[in-house]
């Protein structure tokens, strides 16, 4: 056995495993951990999850909308959303969504996953203009009409990702979606600053996003949520991150899914030179995870 000392990663394991809610030192403590140590957090992980959820490991079949790829966002580690002089930049036409759902339903698709920029209208008049066309002002408002069609002609169940709400408009998609759900990414202020991944990135603000979290767990609403590691965070705002998840679902109990999201280099994007984070640096973030979240959560 590995120390038993207060404090301990072997003592934390322990308590873990035992069933008690870890704090925060806990969690730093763990997220920090080398060598053995990190062997044992990885199968006390382990083992907390085959007692949540045995040898089974879930999947949803889903077929991708992007409803439009412009995006109010500057992130730095972004390759979805593209400017409006972008040859790839794209709102999809009502035709254009029925064709795709209709493709995923025929390959056994169950669930469509609209995914789509923050909020573009706020910035970019071809936004506004195509908005226009579809008899819409707001992309909310458009995205809601489309999952209520997606719903109607396919019966595909819709999961949408809009980025931050206010209460009208999760009240709104609650009625025509089966789950929604915003990654919380991070809870640290310090990627605001210039040159970091959040930079010029509104949407992206902490308190923003757990706001929108907030009323989706008064609104009774099936959320999906989840930390991005590799963008400037510390190890530390790792834990901070999920244990502010772990804090809306202990009030609220309606985070479906936490995911441990890595980041990965592409060509066109900001941060193209920065590192990506390891394997390991995965494997000790997701083991920390699961004994901060306890067995019962679906970590993806």
């Amino acid at each position: 056995m590995i120390g038993t000392e207060t404090g301990s990663v072997q003592e934390i394991i322990e308590r873990a495993l035992d069933g008690a809610s870890l704090s925060a030192e806990d969690g730093y403590r763990l997220i920090g951990a080398d060598g053995a140590e990190l062997a044992s957090i990885m199968a006390a992980a382990s083992e907390l999850n085959r007692r949540g959820h045995g040898t089974t490991v879930t999947y949803s079949r889903k077929v991708f909308i992007p409803l439009t790829n412009l995006c109010r966002q500057k992130c730095g580690y972004c390759t979805f959303a593209r400017g409006p002089r972008d040859p790839l930049a794209h709102t999809m036409s009502p035709d254009e969504v029925v064709a795709v759902a209709r493709a995923g339903a025929r390959q056994g698709c169950k669930e469509a996953l609209f995914s789509l920029g923050e909020r573009p209208e706020e910035i970019y008049d071809v936004v506004r203009d195509d908005l226009a066309r579809y008899g819409h002002r707001t992309t909310s408002s458009y995205l809601r009409e489309m999952c209520e069609l997606v719903l109607r002609e396919t019966g595909l169940q819709p999961h949408v990702n809009q980025g931050i709400m206010e209460r009208d408009e999760i009240v709104s998609l609650r009625e025509v979606s089966a789950s929604m759900g915003l990654m919380l990414e991070t809870t640290s202020l310090r990627l605001h600053e210039r040159g970091q991944a959040h930079w010029n990135c509104p949407g992206k603000v902490p308190e923003e996003r757990l706001r929108t979290m907030r009323i989706a767990g008064e609104e009774r609403v099936a959320w999906t949520t989840g930390i991005l590691i590799g963008i400037g965070e510390t190890r530390e705002e790792r834990v901070d991150s999920l244990l502010a998840i772990r804090e809306l679902h202990e009030r609220y109990g309606h985070i479906q899914e936490v995911i441990v999201q890595n980041f990965r280099v592409k060509e066109d994007i900001a941060m193209r030179h920065k590192d990506e984070p390891s394997a390991f640096e995965m494997l000790r973030t997701i083991s920390t995870a699961r004994l901060l979240l306890g067995p019962s959560m679906n970590i993806q």
